[in-house]
């Protein structure tokens, strides 16, 4: 089963809104705005703007709780994983969860064509596209079933 639908689609229906973190900043702050945000990663962006990568939750208790490290005396850089796996917005739901799959991520980027920020799709946002995809499909099957055109 194909699954309908762009990230551009996930962008309208959630925002666009993205928190971001600098290659500098200390792990300590960039998990402090995690905190404050009640999200689970920060994109990375490098001194001009463009995406350098993904600094997670998990990327802090993997990288400086379990190597013995001190977020406050850890710069967002020597955590980070390069290069960053990025999407566009006319690339389909199919693609991320295949990306995702892949190389065991849990957020994209999304970037225009001269690789700015343009949101970001989760894992959780795919999640919720697949299930209202799937209850839709439901719907229009119950509506012919019953006799009624589906919508």
């Amino acid at each position: 089963m194909e699954i309908q639908g762009t990230v551009r689609d996930i962008l309208r229906k959630k925002g666009d809104q993205v928190w971001t973190a600098s290659l500098e900043q200390t792990v300590y702050e960039a998990v402090r705005l995690m905190g404050e945000k009640d999200i689970g990663a920060l994109i990375v962006l490098d001194a001009n703007g463009s995406v350098v990568g993904v600094v997670s939750e998990r990327d802090y208790s993997r990288k400086v709780v379990l190597c013995g490290r001190t977020s406050r005396d850890t710069r967002v850089a020597e955590i980070l994983g390069r290069p960053p796996i990025t999407v566009r917005q006319e690339d389909g739901i199919g693609i991320c969860m295949q990306l995702m799959t892949r190389h065991r991520i849990r957020h994209l980027p999304v970037v225009d064509n001269h690789g700015g920020l343009v949101g970001l799709v989760s894992i959780g946002d795919l999640v919720s596209w697949v299930m209202e995809a799937q209850e839709h499909t439901i719907l229009q099957l119950q509506g012919f079933i019953h006799g009624g055109y589906p919508v």
